[in-house]
């Protein structure tokens, strides 16, 4: 098991409402993660799933953020869809709307954002992507981005004022530049439990094995639970459990009081 180093910390997140009901499953992740990405309605779930899922996590002490994507049902959000910087601005920004109405009717708070498949795919690698995720955060008075390291978006997201959270995915094959590999390649997803709990460490630890089997440095603050893969609750748990015994604290990536979209003062 790699050493971690001593101390250290990290978030555990999982993505979830993204099923047409609250399942057993979704609870189970739910036990162990310290944050959820809730699915917008876009991609999956609907708002009887967000509500149910935010009144969990909030009973929980999970901090909740929104799982944006494309509009893209059909392809569960994983398609790469030639969508007008506006339209996906506007897009982007009804997604946060809902998910503020169902979260805030509980009296809870939306404290990140997370885009989902193809759109967190391309947000890494199109710089027009990227300035409009970019634009309807801070259009709709968010501050925190999830995204994965070394992305175009990053600095993108940074030289408009928001804070960048770099997201790790022990469940997924890296390529040796830091990449994830695409899911129709061979060893682009992990399932074994086991396997993903050790990955996990190792990425705490400062990085992974890619899939020539050279060491890649990957740069994280919080680990990603797939929650729509088959064996999510027993893979948080092994992750958890792993993390534990190496003696990292799983703990929110937000530090202070938690707080929601704060939407710019009209000029």
């Amino acid at each position: 098991m790699p050493d971690t180093g001593g101390m250290v910390a990290v978030d555990l997140n999982a993505d979830l409402a993204e099923g047409e009901a609250l399942s057993p499953g979704d609870l189970a992740v739910l036990a162990e993660v310290t944050s959820a990405s809730l699915a917008c309605g876009f991609h999956a779930g609907n708002r009887r799933v967000m509500a149910d899922t935010a009144a969990a996590a909030m009973a929980r002490g999970v901090v909740i953020g929104a799982h944006v994507s494309y509009r893209d049902r059909e392809g569960f959000g994983r398609r790469p869809l030639p969508v007008a910087a506006a339209r996906l601005v506007g897009d982007i920004d009804e997604q946060c709307t809902v998910l503020d109405e169902v979260v805030g009717a509980l009296g809870g708070v939306v404290a990140y954002v997370k885009p989902h498949g193809a759109l967190y795919n391309r947000m890494g690698t199109d710089p027009d992507v990227a300035a409009a995720v970019v634009e309807a955060l801070v259009g709709h008075g968010h501050r925190v981005l999830v995204a994965q390291a070394g992305t175009v978006v990053v600095d993108v997201a940074r030289k408009a004022g928001l804070q960048v959270v770099p997201e790790a995915f022990p469940d997924r094959g890296y390529r040796p530049d830091g990449s994830l590999t695409p899911r129709e390649r061979p060893g682009s997803v992990v399932d074994d439990p086991d396997l993903v709990a050790a990955r996990a460490v190792s990425l705490v630890a400062g990085g992974i094995e890619a899939t020539d089997r050279t060491w890649v440095a990957v740069p994280t603050a919080t680990l990603c639970i797939h929650g729509d893969s088959p064996h999510a609750a027993g893979t948080a748990a092994a992750v958890r459990s792993a993390l534990a015994a190496a003696g990292v604290d799983v703990k929110p990536f937000l530090t202070g009081p938690v707080t929601g979209p704060v939407r710019p003062s009209p000029r």
